[in-house]
């Protein structure tokens, strides 16, 4: 065999796997087809929140005022930004391909495609390897509409030429919801079409709810219940045409950009899996084990080509617990409960744990729930509101779900994410003093119980 461990995909999980594959000694290969650091670090969460806090420094410069700040807020330079951002992405790409090379791997750039179950062609080369692992990571999806190709998806976003100055957002999961925000804050109009009455599917419901208020807020205009039904040019802009849920009239919106964010997929076609038995679930995602391990036992899959928890610390981790399994004498798995993860809307959300619809499916829960406005907006003026809910598990008393909306709430929920997953009581919560004056200390202030929620009782 040419490697012990061969790569296809250099994202998150990828480099990861092999960069520490190779510092325990392996033979490794690893080969990406487009660029080093995979869809984060080029075209997801890195250059997002440099977007995000682009229009950030927009809403300071408004804010100011209200301290005693005279600041005239000029005109936004779009293609500035977008310089920039292409700077520092470049950046980090080269840093990743220097861990990669200091490690000891050997680096191809080029599509691998497997030829039979131990080994893959990349380019004009053919390469064997014992082990091989999949991390292709996923690409974004256009709905099957007529006039789809019209539309932009999130890859495209982030080289824009110029900044459209009215865009109409298909989707409300956390891409739609966090690129409303971005083009909002930068001063264009922001139209969000999605089917659901309320955005972020999934997510715990009274921060569904308070995030409509903050969109509102911003002045995104909103339209739940509907689909996208066609999509037309009418020269430089393009029309929007969609539709209630259940049928009914037609709306149209014309624009200078229509953006689908309606969901992912995972990155499997034309890699020859069907070729070498690697079965697909019924989303067309790599199936595995608790292992990691595919139907083909020497062949693994990891991060979001497995369409599991597609987040890019959790690919990480997932990159690392099997270099170390495979080749560092410590076998060990990744869980996947209680991972933290953040949107990066405006105000942000964090989260972590169970919400209280899935915790109450389980048994009796207590619920801590408090909205406020934020210290600094008392005297800005912006209509903006934190919320806080601690989800507490009646019995135990354990806090199974903390959530947050509110200036900088990935950082605070990420230090409580490790009180989560030690088993911290809501006891152990209340005994700890807070930090004043601060938004986060109300998480160990909330004394009076909102409600108590028993779905499992209910269905009973």
């Amino acid at each position: 065999m040419d490697f012990d461990l061969f790569v296809i995909g250099g994202g998150s999980a990828g480099v990861r796997c092999a960069r520490i594959s190779a510092g325990h000694g392996a033979r490794v290969g690893i080969a990406e087809e487009r660029f080093w650091g995979g869809t984060c670090v080029n075209i997801g969460c890195v250059p997002k929140k440099l977007l995000v806090q682009a229009g950030e420094y927009g809403g300071w410069a408004e804010d100011a005022a209200g301290f005693g700040w005279t600041i005239q807020k000029g005109p936004h330079d779009w293609s500035k930004l977008i310089a920039a951002k292409d700077r520092e992405i470049t950046r980090l790409e080269g840093i990743y391909r220097k861990l990669l090379a200091g490690a000891g791997a050997t680096v191809f750039d080029g599509r691998a495609v497997f030829i039979d179950p131990h080994t893959v062609q990349v380019g004009d080369r053919r390469i064997t390897a014992k082990t091989i692992v999949i991390a292709t990571g996923g690409l974004p999806e256009r709905p099957p509409i007529p006039g789809a190709e019209l539309g932009i998806v999130s890859d495209d976003a982030f080289y824009l030429k110029t900044m459209p100055r009215r865009i109409a957002i298909v989707g409300s999961g956390y891409i739609a919801v966090e690129f409303a925000g971005i083009f909002r804050a930068l001063g264009a109009e922001v139209h969000l079409i999605y089917r659901q009455p309320l955005p972020l599917r999934g997510f715990d419901h009274d921060l569904r709810e308070a995030e409509v208020e903050a969109l509102r807020a911003q002045g995104i205009v909103l339209h739940p219940g509907n689909l996208p039904r066609k999509v037309e040019a009418a020269g430089d802009r393009r029309i929007l045409t969609f539709g209630g849920a259940q049928g009914g009239d037609a709306q149209t919106i014309e624009a200078d950009l229509v953006f689908f964010a309606t969901g992912r997929r995972a990155n499997t076609a034309g890699l020859g899996l069907e070729r070498i038995g690697v079965e697909l679930n019924a989303k067309c995602a790599v199936r595995v084990d608790e292992n990691l391990r595919t139907t083909q036992p020497h062949v693994y899959a990891m991060g979001d080509v497995t369409d599991r928890v597609n987040l890019t610390p959790v690919a990480t981790a997932e990159g690392h617990a099997l270099a170390d399994t495979l080749f560092g004498g410590n076998p060990r798995m990744v869980s996947l409960w209680n991972v933290p993860s953040a949107v990066f809307t405006s105000p942000p959300i964090a989260t972590v744990g169970l919400s209280e619809e899935q915790a109450s499916v389980l048994g009796a829960v207590d619920i801590y729930l408090t909205q406020f406005t934020p210290m600094r907006h008392n005297l800005s003026g912006r209509k903006r509101k934190s919320m806080m809910k601690l989800v507490v598990d009646k019995d135990s008393q354990k806090v199974v779900g903390v959530h947050m909306l509110g200036e900088d709430a990935p950082e605070i929920v990420q230090g409580l994410a490790i009180a989560v997953v030690m088993g911290a009581t809501k006891a152990d919560f209340d005994r700890t003093i807070g930090i004043h004056p601060t938004a986060a200390e109300e998480f160990v202030t909330l004394r009076t119980r909102t409600r108590t929620t028993d779905l499992a009782k209910a269905a009973e």
